[in-house]
Order: C-alpha cells, then structure tokens, then sequence
C-alpha cells in the first residue's frame, strides 16, 4: 500500500486547479481585465485553447516558453497552458534592458516567446540567439507586432479546446523565475508544480488565506514571485476572483477596491506609500477589504501606521523567489510592536539560523537564515556550482542575515552582502533605516558603507527628503544620537530624488553602493 507521501507525489500539477474548478465552479468569476470577465469555464478553455497551440508550435514537456508580458489574462492563461503541458514558463521582467533580456533567453534556451508589442525592442537581441524559434504577440493598439510572429488570440481562435492529456506531476518543473539581480547577474530559480500547490496551503492556513468568496485585486507585477503567488495563484487555487491591474497607478488603485468590493490587496512598501500620499485617500470607501499584506521589503513603521489607524488589518510577509513567496508571516496584531521582524514561520516551514559551519547560533545572535519545507526550489537552471552552494546538508542557505528574539519573532538583519564593518563591528542598514524613516524630513531612505581610512567603512544615508525640505547630517545624526549606537549613525549623507529599485520595489544597493559608496560618493 503507497504511503500518504507516495500518494501525495503523484497528484496532478497545477493545470487541474481550473479544470476542477471549471467543473465545479464553472460560472464564477476567475478573472477581470480591462473590462472583460471571464468565467472559470471561459478561463479553462482558453488556458486549453493555448495549450493547443503551443503544442503546434512544437512545445512539448521540459520546454521552456518565455514570457515577456504585462499583467493580463495571457499572462495566467500561458502559465497554466505550460502547467497543464509540463511545460516550463520563463516569466521575463520587462525593466530590464535589451542586454538583460537577451541574456535570459539565452540562458533558459526558451524556443518559444509569448509578448506584448511594446516590449518589442526588448525582444531583439534573443531573436539571433539560435534558441528562439517562435514569438507570439499579444495585441496591444498602438504597438505592432515583430514581422512574422503569431498573434495572440487568432491562435487561440483557431485552437482546440480540449484537455491536454499529458501527465503533470508536482515534483515537475512549472516555470523558471530570474531572481533579481540585486548582487549579480539573475540565476533561473526552477519552481516544481508542488512548490506553487504547497505555497497555497501555507497561504490557506495562514492569517492571509483568501477565502472563496473572496474578490482580490494584483498589481504587482506577475513576472515577481510576490506578485503571482502571495494572492493571485493563491485565489486560483481556491477559486475566487482574481482583478489584474497591468499600471500601477495609485488613485486606479483606490477606484478599484471601492467599485469592485476588493477584500485582499498585495502590494511592495513602496506601493503602500504611495497610496499614503493620495490626498483624498479617505474619501474612499474601502470597508469591503478584509486585509493587506506586504512584501518585498521591510515596510517603514508609518506606513503601516497610516493603514492601522484607519482600522485596517496589515500583515507583513517574507519570502524569497526560491520559495515560491511564502516563508513567514507577522500578523496585525504585532506589525508594530515587532516592526522590523517577518514574524514566524508558516506550519510546514522549518528555520534555522547558523553560522559560518552550520551551527545553530544562541537566540539573540545573528548567523544565516537556512530553510526547509515542501516550497523550496527545485535548482538554479544549469547551474550546479550555485545550487550545490545553496543546498548544503539538505538545507537551502538563503544568504540573508537573520536573528531571533526571545519571543520566537525572527528579523532579517539584511543581506550578507549588505552589511558592513564599521571599526570590527557590524552594522545592518536596515536597523539604521528604521530608524531613519521616522525623521520628519526623510520620506525614503537607503544606508550603505563608505569608505573611511579610520574605521574602514561608516554608513552613509541616502535619502529622498519629503516636500518640507532636506534634512542635514547633523539633524539626522542628533536624531539617531537615542536610538543607536554611535558606530551605526550616519557619517555621510546623500540627497536623491529619488532611489533606484528593482521593478518590485527593492532599492538597488549594488548601484548605490558603485555610484555613491565606493569612493566616488
């Protein structure tokens, strides 16, 4: 007789999530973009639709099907079309340069490319590659589509129905995300349909679970692992109503939670303060939201304050592309009281902190967060130096730096490559920049190391200000001179109008750190 584990492991992949719903729940509302509803039948048949017709394009299990697309039904219809095909999906991230994309496209060796006009120029540089041998546009007015390549819906207008009858299981590759490149050239963090199915349990059981009944809004980019799997799968899994929103735009946001009933919104730091500086913000009416959650990023106390005070329940997320989003939760009742902290572990997440020979720290200390649990990646795409480095005694080495206070919460110091040594101390720029964030004048704020021929490196703040003015060093440093110790204050200060950021929010540090922080600040 097969064990539960056995019987778990051959479960179907994720393309039976809207075949059964398309049976079960076939007249419920899957998706609204731009206007158009579609069903979960609808949505089933179109997913089958453009199954069909990447398998006349060649696309067969193990293939990779390159994605450069906006928010929008396509983008949910090929990645499922691929999951009921055993396909792999490439979600391709459309800030990034001609140079960056040709370069994924060469790497995942991807045959076939789904995208949207505008990013055309974009699509140049991987035509050449020798990989490529098929492009299909989206139709979007005002952009044409490359000479020779298929159009979207005619294709799927043209395309049987049926269901695909290839055989997924959930130890099968699903899609292949880039991590962002924050520290180097992006690595393809390879995602199992398992990964995804376990994400949504952990949601599921979760202070975050989206509930049937649910209607959830996604603006956040799809090709981030945030973006697609925190709400959006999530909802698919379940069976509720997903609304996709392809610009950010944060008086569009607002329209849209109060015309459509939204219940659960996602959004990066940067997002939520955004719809903080709406002005008529409580003009309105959002009652019907159930929660918010945020990811990403640290998100800055008075950002979460501003929500809270309005009577709304925020929660704090961490996670990581290798997981497939979810490793912990920080519930509302602790956002601020354990600001700073990404809370404590979903139920079938295992944590750990070591140090440098993967010996477990003492609570309070600070060592590298190592992970385990049914979420985890499966390898770094063609990569075996990297995946080999992350996956040591059959735990994944995250590279951040974490610690846990002695209530159980854990805090993500920052990133190993982020710290710096000030004078033989350590010194972790987010502590710093919490602290900063609450400086009247500092609307955005990012802290790196400068060189110092006394102590080695110091901190330097770079900051955008708020409207009312700059502030000075001096100003910031009286500001700190009770709140942290005197090794971790500022020595240098930048005034920005801005911060560069990766298309989901996080602050650029490597850029900061060429331009201001290696002597040339």
């Amino acid at each position: 007789m097969n064990t539960w584990a056995e019987q778990a492991r051959m479960l179907d992949g994720i393309g039976a999530w809207v075949r059964h719903l398309a049976d079960q729940r076939g007249d419920h509302e899957a998706l609204v973009f731009e206007g158009v509803r579609y069903s979960y039948r609808d949505f089933n048949q179109r997913i089958n639709r453009a199954a069909s017709a990447l398998t006349g394009m060649g696309v067969s299990k193990g293939d990779r099907v390159a994605m450069l697309l906006l928010n929008s039904n396509a983008f949910l219809e090929v990645l499922f079309a691929c999951g009921k095909l055993g396909a792999i999906a490439v979600p391709i991230n459309f800030r990034l340069s001609p140079a960056e994309v040709g370069f994924i496209l060469e790497d995942s060796q991807a045959a076939t490319l789904i995208y949207h006009p505008l990013f055309s120029a974009l699509v140049e540089p991987g035509r050449g590659n020798g990989f490529l041998k098929h492009a299909v546009a989206v139709a979007q007015e005002g952009h044409a589509a490359g000479a020779g390549d298929g159009d979207y819906e005619q294709l799927l207008a043209g395309a049987d129905a049926s269901e695909p009858d290839t055989r997924v299981l959930p130890d099968d590759p699903l899609m292949m995300m880039y991590t962002s490149g924050t520290t180097g050239r992006p690595k393809g963090a390879l995602l199992s349909h398992g990964n995804a199915t376990w994400n949504c349990i952990h949601a599921h059981i979760s202070d975050m679970g989206v509930l049937r009944s649910d209607i959830v809004l996604n603006v956040a980019p799809l090709f981030h692992i945030g973006g697609l799997a925190v709400n959006t799968l999530t909802a698919l899994h379940i069976g509720a109503t997903v609304i996709l929103q392809s610009q950010f735009d944060p008086v569009e946001v607002l329209k849209t939670l109060q015309a459509e009933r939204v219940n659960k919104l996602f959004l990066v730091p940067a997002m939520w303060h955004a719809l903080t500086l709406v002005p008529n913000f409580d003009d309105f009416d959002l009652s019907a939201l159930r929660a918010l959650t945020s990811g990403g990023a640290p998100c800055p106390i008075p950002v979460i304050e501003f929500f809270q005070s309005r009577g709304f329940t925020f929660h704090e997320g961490f996670g990581m592309t290798e997981t497939c989003a979810g490793v912990c939760i920080l519930g509302d009742a602790d956002a601020v009281r354990k600001n700073g902290s990404v809370g404590k572990p979903l139920m079938y997440e295992q944590m750990r902190i070591v140090d440098e020979q993967d010996k477990d720290v003492p609570q309070g200390e600070t060592g590298e967060l190592i992970l385990r649990g049914p979420n985890i990646f499966l390898e770094y795409w063609n990569r075996p130096d990297a995946t080999e480095e992350a996956f040591r005694n059959g735990w994944f080495h995250t590279g951040d730096l974490a610690r846990q206070d002695e209530e159980g919460f854990y805090y993500i110091v920052d990133r190993k490559k982020d710290m710096l040594i000030s004078g033989g101390e350590n010194v972790y720029p987010t502590e710093v920049e919490q602290v900063l964030y609450r400086h009247p004048k500092v609307q955005e704020v990012a802290v790196i190391g400068a060189p110092d021929e006394r102590w080695g490196e110091v901190p330097m703040a770079l900051v955008v200000p708020r409207d009312g003015g700059a502030p000075t060093l001096e100003e910031l440093q009286a500001f700190c001179r009770d709140k942290l110790a005197r090794f971790k204050t500022p020595k240098h200060l930048v005034v920005l109008t801005e911060l560069p950021r990766t298309a989901t929010g996080k602050i650029l540090k490597r850029e900061l750190r060429k331009q201001y922080g290696e002597g040339g600040g």
